[in-house]
């Protein structure tokens, strides 16, 4: 019994530790390419990853980035975002795909699709890459 009490805790504290972000429900080892924001064909490429646990990755139009996720899913929640700093022709859907994509806060992966939508009605759609 007393064994039984002392190993309690440690399977709690193990718990703590287990991914709670939108990779662990499906989003992980899949690129994710950007289909539409807001309803909208996005013509440029930008591609999202789930890298490891709390991160995130990716190719936006011109540079590549990488970011934390702060919240468990379905929230999503980015910080730190961080680019590179190339200049290219796509510069201003790079613009537009950034400013979309800190403003999601929620997020659902069904299959082959992962959607990010936030409270004003905002939504972006992304499809797995073969």
């Amino acid at each position: 019994m007393t064994r039984l009490i002392l190993t309690l805790p440690l399977l709690a504290l193990f718990q703590c530790d287990k991914d709670e972000s939108i990779a662990a429900y499906g989003a992980a080892n899949q690129t994710w390419a950007l289909q539409e924001i807001d309803g909208h064909p996005f013509e440029a490429s930008a591609l999202l990853r789930f890298p490891e646990e709390g991160k995130i990755s990716g190719n936006a139009p011109c540079n590549s980035y990488s970011g934390t996720l702060n919240a468990p899913y379905p929230w999503f929640e980015i910080a730190d975002l961080t680019a590179t700093r190339a200049a290219c022709a796509g510069l201003e859907a790079e613009g537009f795909y950034f400013a979309a994509l800190i403003t999601m806060t929620q997020s659902e992966v069904s299959g082959d699709v992962l959607i990010l939508r936030n409270e004003d009605g905002h939504e972006m759609v992304f499809k797995a890459a073969e």
